[in-house]
């Protein structure tokens, strides 16, 4: 006979809780890298992407159509990521990306340092996603209906 303890089921309940502070250091995290991606990373990208290409040499490896691309994504990225309901699929895009941007500072721009603030990135995102899975299974409910 198999038995659980109270306080099993209790600790897995808290940690989704609102208030809670996985929750608060979640949601801060949350704010803080969508800001980010708006503001940083992906505005940049799409209101002067010219001078963007200018000062970075290693953005001129990649097309500008994709470097525009890549901002839209980003900007779209930051934005869902401060949705509640579109957190788990923005944390899951944007840790794709940034795996993705990793890969391109390592080998195409050949600067393999640069790469590891995006991994670490990639690493939050994935704990993020991770953490807000239940999202992705209330967001497939409600389009389904």
């Amino acid at each position: 006979m198999t038995t659980t303890s109270p306080t099993a089921h209790l600790s897995a309940d808290v940690a989704g809780r609102p208030g809670t502070i996985r929750h608060r250091v979640l949601w801060t995290l949350q704010i803080l890298l969508g800001l980010f991606f708006v503001i940083a990373s992906g505005g940049p990208k799409l209101v002067m992407p010219n001078a963007l290409a200018d000062n970075a040499p290693e953005n001129l490896t990649i097309p500008f159509a994709l470097l525009i691309f890549i901002g839209v994504v980003e900007v779209a990225g930051g934005i869902a990521l401060m949705v509640p309901r579109l957190t788990a699929l923005a944390a899951v895009g944007l840790s794709v990306l940034t795996v993705l941007a990793a890969g391109t500072q390592a080998f195409i721009a050949d600067k393999p340092a640069m790469a590891i603030f995006p991994l670490v990135l990639a690493a939050i995102f994935a704990w993020i996603a991770y953490e807000r899975r239940a999202g992705v299974t209330a967001l497939r409910d409600s389009l389904s209906r």
